[in-house]
């Protein structure tokens, strides 16, 4: 919460809960997700609530904004460099261990080469998650 009140934001209790739902979230879930999730408790609250105060926590640097999937997006309180997995099938998203390396030398050296400037990387990895695996056999 120190974060979000230095963010100047107005600390309402639906803005705690939203950012409370957040807090250790490892299911990268949707403003849809989180507003079902809340909304027994503030049957009061719009949609347009939870989707504005996330976009604000995206302004403020507190979340990161995944669209990995078209039409929809995701959202990660977890705002370090990392990558992910993902299944085609359920849609789950999954962050790959931070002792997993990726190319980053390779991607500033395609970023130079073309005038781009890295600000930050993310590599999503697809296929098929053990759940789902084990629903084709």
């Amino acid at each position: 919460m120190d974060r979000l009140k230095k963010t100047g934001m107005k600390l309402t209790p639906q803005r705690m809960a939203i950012v409370k739902h957040l807090d250790g979230n490892k299911s990268h879930p949707s403003a849809e997700d989180i507003h079902k999730a809340i909304s027994p408790k503030f049957p009061s609250m719009s949609f347009a609530t939870v989707y504005n105060t996330l976009e604000s926590l995206k302004d403020n640097g507190l979340i990161k904004e995944l669209t990995i999937e078209s039409g929809k997006k995701r959202f990660d309180p977890d705002i370090s460099d990392h990558h992910h997995l993902i299944c085609t099938k359920c849609r789950k998203i999954v962050d790959l261990p931070e002792d997993i390396s990726m190319p980053q030398p390779a991607l500033a050296s395609a970023g130079m080469i073309k005038g781009f400037r890295i600000l930050s990387a993310q590599i999503n990895l697809y296929g098929i998650c053990p759940g789902c695996s084990r629903t084709d056999s």
